[in-house]
């Protein structure tokens, strides 16, 4: 009697915590909400009207690639600005250019789109103009050894093929490669980067990103993972691509055929909030993993966008539907042009805490820093708040080198 009077108590107090978590959650926007698709095939169906596009056009992800938003001009056409925001705007794509598919576009609220949170994922931003930050943090000029490989731990490596993307992420951590020109990896630089892993026989992993992967014909795509698969001590392929989020009509049967012919593959994502979650993304999560393509996410915390416990929690459990995997939580890099969406490491630990418990464990990723000179990842758990002092964490990298790295950077 005793135990079953102790069970119903702690159940009341559980029912009470779940009830109080839903209503945070059901605070967040969603993407797959009636209200926000209502929303989108309105604007979609602004864009199409604007670009004299079909329902074919929309659909086919070359048709994205070729119509997208790159100019003031048409920002200006579609979207409300005001004047002093057109002209930060005009001062910042100088510098940085932009480009936003139609899709994409898609997401954003037209009326408040600086505030959006996909707007402030994709619109140009005066904050981008701040002189703080690398343009390299993560050193991958100087752990480069050949074409386009990037090496940093001793049995994986990363082959850059592009630097085209569907759209220009404003905290992309290659902001110095996007340059004034989409372009793709010569074959010399692949031929040198495919004779460098065939010559390292301890590299077993390779992720192609860029860029993004994706935005690369089914042919050339083809012929990089031909290539890979045929080199012998290479057991795993990840495509590092974003089109998920901002461009999932590339997700095509013709696409999926390929990667089959290369399994297992894997690709890693980067889904940062609810909202990108939409009937078009869960479509293309699903055509990958119903044939067997592994699904990761790669959120990278943004302040202003998903600093938030629950946004966080409502995201990963939104992925987790749609057979996504919340592999890592990163914190975001200290690249020029992309300072004002740091964070503290202490408000990633909160959002960590809270998780646990809170969600299944399903729904936790591993909290990432980056070490800086390319010295490679060091995860952050509750245990990490224990080596804090005065503002700096004192951790170790994956080789056991002993490094500071300050709680949040001071703007």
């Amino acid at each position: 009697m005793t135990n079953d009077i102790l069970s119903i108590t702690r159940s009341k107090q559980l029912h009470q915590i779940g009830q109080s978590l839903n209503q945070q959650i059901k605070l967040i926007p969603c993407g797959l909400s009636k209200i926000q698709i209502q929303k989108q095939q309105q604007r979609k169906h602004v864009l199409k009207t604007y670009f004299n596009a079909s329902e074919d056009n929309w659909n086919d992800w070359k048709w994205q690639i070729s119509h997208r938003v790159h100019t003031l001009e048409t920002l200006s056409d579609l979207m409300q600005f005001t004047p002093s925001q057109i002209s930060d705007i005009q001062r910042v794509s100088a510098q940085f250019r932009f480009s936003i598919s139609p899709y994409y576009l898609s997401l954003i609220d037209y009326e408040s789109p600086i505030n959006d949170p996909i707007g402030k994922m994709s619109l140009p931003s005066v904050k981008e103009l701040i002189e703080l930050g690398e343009s390299d943090p993560s050193a991958e000029e100087h752990t480069n050894p050949a074409g386009k490989v990037v090496r940093r731990y001793p049995n994986r490596a990363i082959i850059n093929i592009t630097n085209c993307c569907a759209s220009f992420c404003r905290h992309c951590q290659r902001k110095r490669i996007i340059g004034t020109h989409d372009c793709m990896i010569s074959a010399i630089e692949l031929d040198e980067s495919i004779t460098y892993i065939q010559n390292h026989s301890e590299i077993h992993d390779v992720l192609i990103t860029g860029g993004d992967a994706l935005t690369l014909s089914d042919s050339q795509l083809q012929q990089i993972l031909s290539k890979l698969k045929s080199i012998s001590h290479v057991y795993i392929i990840r495509i590092g691509s974003r089109t998920l989020v901002n461009m999932p009509q590339r997700i095509t049967k013709s696409l999926v055929h390929i990667l089959k012919q290369y399994a297992p593959i894997y690709i890693n994502t980067q889904f940062n909030h609810p909202l990108e979650i939409t009937p078009e993304a869960f479509h293309a999560c699903k055509l990958l993993t119903d044939n067997g393509i592994i699904l990761g996410n790669q959120m990278v915390l943004l302040k202003g966008i998903n600093n938030n416990k629950f946004i966080v929690q409502c995201l990963n459990e939104q992925l987790l539907s749609m057979r996504v995997r919340p592999y890592y939580m990163f914190h975001a890099k200290n690249v020029s042009g992309t300072m004002h969406f740091q964070t503290s490491i202490t408000e990633g630990i909160d959002i960590l805490t809270h998780l646990w418990g809170n969600t299944s464990g399903l729904s936790i990723p591993r909290y990432i820093v980056s070490a800086p000179k390319g010295m490679g990842k060091i995860e952050i758990t509750r245990d990490s708040i224990l080596k804090k002092h005065n503002d700096i964490f004192d951790l170790t990298t994956w080789e056991g080198i002993p490094i500071s790295i300050p709680d949040k950077l001071i703007l």
